[in-house]
């Protein structure tokens, strides 16, 4: 028998990736065109019961997805990662939704404090390295909130455009499926359904943030612009990297995305 040219561990890596491959396209061939709520229940109260947490960022337009799963099921886990770089209205933002949806767990998960002191001790690594930053802030700690979870729900949307602008509702994340609840809604859909339910808007949307991310990355969206342009504003980055596969090990300089 030939001996494999890389790790076994790595084997069994790219083993269970491809199994997740083959999982995520079944079912987005089997779930396309169904509800969002229909996804939902079924890859909460179903497919991965007791194995799926919601990722959440309190966002610009997270309140839709919360309220949709706290429809289905209010105990469900949400992970919520506070980078220490958040805009203080998205923490009281997170606070206000968790209350009024009634959401039982919701787990705020922060990046390695020695991590930060030997890479980000002034905290200016966002203006020289914005890739590296978000790989400590973000991306590092949300694989260590994923550990133990088979699959993990987003709210990423087609019309938000660039990479997610061919989305589907199930994907593979490396050994993890990735479930897309409202990959094929509209901006007018996501409108329509906080106006039903009189859902609360993040406090800055008023301010002209129409997507939210960390203070020193997000900026106003001028009249006529895309939602996401005011994220990471003159640069060709567009994504934090949690939806970018191997992120979290670039940390070379001027590493990008």
């Amino acid at each position: 028998m030939e001996r494999p040219d890389f790790p076994l561990q790595e084997v069994s890596k790219a083993r269970a990736a491809e199994r997740a491959t083959s999982v995520a396209a079944h079912l987005d061939r089997r779930f396309r065109g169904q509800d969002a709520r229909v996804v939902l229940d079924e890859a909460i109260n179903n497919l991965f019961r007791g194995r799926i947490t919601m990722v959440s960022s309190f966002g610009a337009e997270s309140a839709v997805l919360l309220s949709l799963m706290a429809e289905v099921d209010p105990s469900t886990p949400v992970t919520f990662v506070d980078t220490g770089q958040l805009f203080e209205e998205t923490l009281q933002y997170r606070d206000a939704l968790v209350e009024r949806l009634g959401l039982t767990d919701v787990r705020t998960i922060t990046p390695d404090p020695e991590r930060l002191k030997r890479k980000d001790p002034e905290k200016f690594l966002w203006q020289e390295n914005p890739t590296l930053c978000c790989s400590i802030r973000k991306v590092e700690p949300l694989a260590r909130a994923l550990e133990g979870f088979p699959a993990w729900i987003s709210g990423r949307k087609r019309f938000q455009g660039g990479m997610r602008a061919e989305l589907p509702l199930f994907e593979a994340d490396g050994a993890r499926v990735k479930v897309n609840p409202l990959a094929e809604w509209t901006a007018a859909d996501i409108k329509d359904y906080a106006d039903r339910l009189d859902l609360p808007p993040h406090p800055l949307v008023k301010f002209g943030f129409l997507s939210v991310g960390c203070m020193p990355c997000t900026t106003r969206v001028k009249p006529g612009e895309d939602a996401r342009a005011g994220r990471w504003r003159g640069l060709t980055k567009t994504e934090c990297g949690i939806h970018v596969p191997n992120a979290n090990v670039l940390e070379q300089e001027g590493s990008g995305i």
